[in-house]
């Protein structure tokens, strides 16, 4: 059975689900993307296109009995055009193709009201899909406005928090989140401070509110405008007279609204006071005494008393001086003067963590106390003995902080992808850079006619055996490569030619090494990944994430927003879909019966993260290209995921490529079946990347 080849084993896609009509991708006028992996012997193949045609019925006796929908039914959802922004039906796509399976659209309609209850309670903490996948903005390290920077780390088992690193000596007691204050939330979030020192003979600021500007060099904050002079300047030149009025007491407001009402020589005693008016009595003598006076600025507001309870809709003012209120700019010239510079910082402040500073996380756990490198960290490195990593805070000066030069490129055509690993790319026994890959292979891909790029690898792991496909840093480039500038640089390059940047994103599994990885993060079992038997992969010792917690979407969905924004990533390859779906991580016989693809052990958590990072994807960068590595040919891949599908813009056809190695290394030129060759080119062309060869064909270990 280890012997056959993937091309064989891999099941077809079920004769229903398969289109017969030519259907273009979202994002070209061809239907069949080419792949290459730079070896030459197969190049030459790449041109052999094969044009579409219906699948042959001989795995038709394995797939459960089909009958055509009725044709009331048919015209009434036929009327529904899938797309995205269409009106939602859970089964719209089994329509689509013709399939009336009750099993698998009851299944389709459960998963369509866990997906409903999964964004409620993703909503509810994060109020859309746009904060949901903003964490990289929280969390992680971040330099703070006012002479700080803020930390935060999601650990739910542990009990106490701080940051070790080169900044405090490895202090485990000196930067800690305190107990009760900004320590840690309901849902885990620690919360750390590393307040910059001051300078010797500095004083502090004498405003809280003080800010700078770290990042700039020019700011009107270094011009030393005193901060007291700017607020008389604003309360001169913005304020109108009578809008702002300072206070010395407390009881000044009260004392003069007394005086107003009984005159400079009112009653002091309640039997002097005697009988007041009721207060609409009151109001209408005061109103009567004032003048109306359009040049003033304060607002005119009555107040409606009807009995009711108070709220603001009791409130009425006229229309000319809301208009007015309305008309006024805010005084953000001013703030923004006080903000100090750079220069100004510099001169005053020594910073809490410098650039390149090493550090970690130290937890205190009912276990014992662990270090862990910080799950949003964005650069790590090995330490001298390669046992231990630790974090890197990445924070250049603004000098040395790389500007972009191109924009993302517009793609004209079909995509021609080069599917390439960087520290492969070399002709010298080494591990190559992304400066040399920048230098020496991109010209050659552009050269070579290929529009587009996709890099497997290029998030950081540990094990370098595992061609980069067990992740231990989510958000750091791989620090075998190169600084997170020189990645910036290839991708800012790679635009510069025309050529698009994908990479291959690993949210099926996660490494599970404890100290480097998310595994035992914060000493319990199951903060990033199922407890258990589910939570570890039985073939190749990896974890598995727990899609049905909200911080951990949170997390996923975060990472692939940061990849896109902070690296400006043209898409993904979701990378051995088949280990998520199904709670046998794939690993089991397929006939291409559609039971098979709503039975018990399809993971409908994993399903439903899947549509959601779609949905988050194409709704915030409409631009995005994401691809479907799933050797299971799931139903609904690229359908759209307002009618039941997935939301992929392609899938990749593993067989193909382990069709021509197989007959390459196996059978002689003279004996090729050409029967069994085009049956595997057809089996199905609907938003299908046609590989000549990948990444599988570079060793038989590699995860699938």
């Amino acid at each position: 059975m280890a012997s056959c080849p993937l091309f064989l084993l891999a099941p077809q896609p079920p004769p229903p689900l398969v289109t017969a009509r030519h259907c273009p991708s979202p994002l070209s006028g061809r239907a069949h993307p080419r792949i290459s992996y730079g070896a030459p012997r197969l190049r030459r193949r790449q041109s052999c296109r094969c044009s579409s045609s219906p699948c042959s019925s001989s795995s038709s006796s394995s797939g459960p009995r089909e009958r055509s929908p009725r044709p009331r039914q048919q015209k009434q959802r036929t009327e529904q055009r899938p797309g995205r922004g269409s009106a939602v039906d859970p089964v719209g796509f089994l329509v689509k193709t013709g399939v009336s399976d009750r099993a698998f659209a009851q299944f389709l309609r459960d998963r369509h009201k866990a997906l409903k209850d999964r964004r409620w309670e993703l909503y509810s903490r994060f109020i859309d899909l746009k904060e949901g996948s903003s964490g990289y903005e929280l969390l992680g390290m971040h330099r703070h406005r006012q002479h700080r920077v803020d930390f935060m780390d999601w650990a739910p088992g542990a009990r106490y928090c701080s940051l070790i690193g080169d900044f405090n000596q490895w202090s485990a007691t000196e930067n800690c989140a305190r107990e009760g204050h900004l320590g840690h939330d309901d849902f885990g979030y620690w919360f750390v401070i590393l307040e910059d020192k001051l300078r010797e003979g500095q004083e502090p600021d004498e405003y809280f509110f003080q800010e700078y500007n770290y990042v700039d060099d020019y700011d009107k904050g270094d011009n030393g405008v005193d901060a007291k002079d700017l607020i008389r300047r604003m309360n001169e030149e913005y304020w109108e007279p009578g809008e702002v009025t300072s206070r010395k007491s407390r009881w000044e407001t009260v004392a003069k609204l007394y005086e107003q009402m009984f005159g400079p020589n009112g009653p002091q005693t309640e039997e002097e006071l005697g009988e007041i008016p009721d207060a609409e009595t009151r109001y209408k003598n005061w109103k009567a005494t004032q003048k109306d006076e359009s040049s003033s600025s304060s607002p005119s507001y009555d107040i409606i008393d009807t009995g009711q309870e108070f709220g603001i809709f009791n409130v009425v003012t006229d229309r000319a001086s809301f208009e007015k209120f309305q008309a006024k700019a805010t005084p953000l010239a001013y703030w923004v003067e006080m903000r100090k510079g750079r220069k100004a910082w510099i001169e005053k402040y020594v910073p809490a963590i410098s650039h390149k500073d090493k550090y970690r996380i130290y937890f205190n756990t009912p276990d014992g106390a662990l270090e862990r490198v910080p799950a949003w960290a964005t650069y790590v490195l090995p330490d001298a003995e390669g046992m231990q990593s630790y974090a890197v805070h990445w924070e250049p000066p603004p000098e040395e902080i790389y500007k972009w030069r191109f924009g993302r490129p517009k793609v004209k055509g079909s995509l021609r992808i080069y599917e390439c690993h960087v520290g492969i790319s070399g002709s010298e026994q080494k591990i190559s850079s992304f400066q040399e890959f920048t230098s020496n292979v991109l010209p050659h891909i552009k050269n070579a006619g290929y529009n587009a790029v996709q890099i497997i690898g290029v998030v950081e792991h540990k094990d370098y055996s595992s061609v980069g496909y067990k992740v231990t840093n989510y958000f750091a480039v791989s620090s075998r490569f190169g600084t997170p500038d020189d990645f910036k640089k290839l991708v800012d390059e790679a635009h510069g030619l025309g050529l698009l940047v994908l990479i291959d994103i690993v949210h099926s599994y996660a490494s599970a090494d404890e100290m480097v990885g998310l595994s035992l993060f914060d000493g319990s079992n199951d903060c990033y990944f199922h407890s258990g038997k589910r939570g570890h992969h039985k073939y190749w010792g990896t974890r598995m994430f727990k899609y049905d917690d909200v911080d951990v979407l949170h997390f996923l969905l975060s990472n692939l927003s940061w990849w896109v924004t902070e690296y400006k990533i043209d898409g993904f390859q979701f990378h051995s879909l088949s280990s998520m779906l199904y709670t046998h991580n794939g690993f089991s016989t397929f006939t291409g019966a559609i039971e098979e693809y709503c039975n018990q052990y399809v993971d409908k958590d994993a399903l439903i993260y899947l549509i959601l990072a779609n949905e988050m994807l194409h709704e915030l960068h409409p631009d995005i290209i994401t691809i479907a590595e799933d050797a299971t040919y799931y139903p609904g891949l690229c359908e759209p995921t307002t009618q039941g599908g997935l939301g992929f813009d392609y899938w990749a056809n593993l067989s193909i490529p382990e069709m021509w190695l197989w007959h390459l290394e196996n059978v002689p030129e003279r004996e090729w079946s050409m029967n069994k060759i085009m049956k595997v080119l057809i089996s199905s062309n609907h938003h299908m990347l046609s590989y000549v060869e990948n990444h599988n064909q570079g060793g038989s270990l590699l995860p699938r």
